[in-house]
């Protein structure tokens, strides 16, 4: 007698509703930035109540494109620098800076690529940049040496 837990149709199935997951969610996080991000305009009498042109909307599409394909690697690579850090914090013996240091590379950066990525208003960083460490960089203020009296 055999068990069998998941059959090929059932995988099917269970594989169609994870891709159309997948679809759905990268729609949701694709559209939403976008109409978070504009601003309210009054439309100017020339244009159409609903604003933009030709060009922002190809704009719009070439960007949305682009995401298509950006994202999946960027996803990719940071949650494998996600593991890598982990596995540097385990191996290290909890050092924090070293995982921090993998992480910030990997996890921080650019993750939907805008009209202002493509027209080179903002920078497309695949790579994460941290902040500046004020706390552990600031320098504390010299204090003069004590003197000994002349004699």
């Amino acid at each position: 007698m055999k068990l069998h837990l998941l059959t090929s149709t059932g995988f099917a199935a269970a594989s169609r509703l994870v891709a159309i997951s997948l679809v759905v969610a990268l729609c949701t996080v694709l559209t939403g930035p976008s109409a978070w991000s504009q601003e309210p305009v009054a439309p100017a009498s020339s244009d159409s109540a609903e604003g933009g042109s030709a060009s922002s909307a190809g704009m719009g599409a070439a960007a949305g494109l682009s995401t298509l394909l950006y994202l999946p690697l960027k996803a990719a690579f940071a949650i494998g620098g996600g593991v890598v850090g982990g596995l540097a914090y385990a191996f290290s013996g909890g050092n924090e800076t070293a995982a921090k240091s993998i992480w910030t590379t990997s996890m921080y950066g650019t993750y939907i690529i805008t009209p202002d990525h493509l027209r080179g208003d903002r920078p497309i960083r695949f790579l994460g940049v941290s902040e500046p460490d004020t706390s552990a960089t600031a320098i504390a203020p010299l204090e003069p040496a004590p003197t000994e009296p002349v004699r």
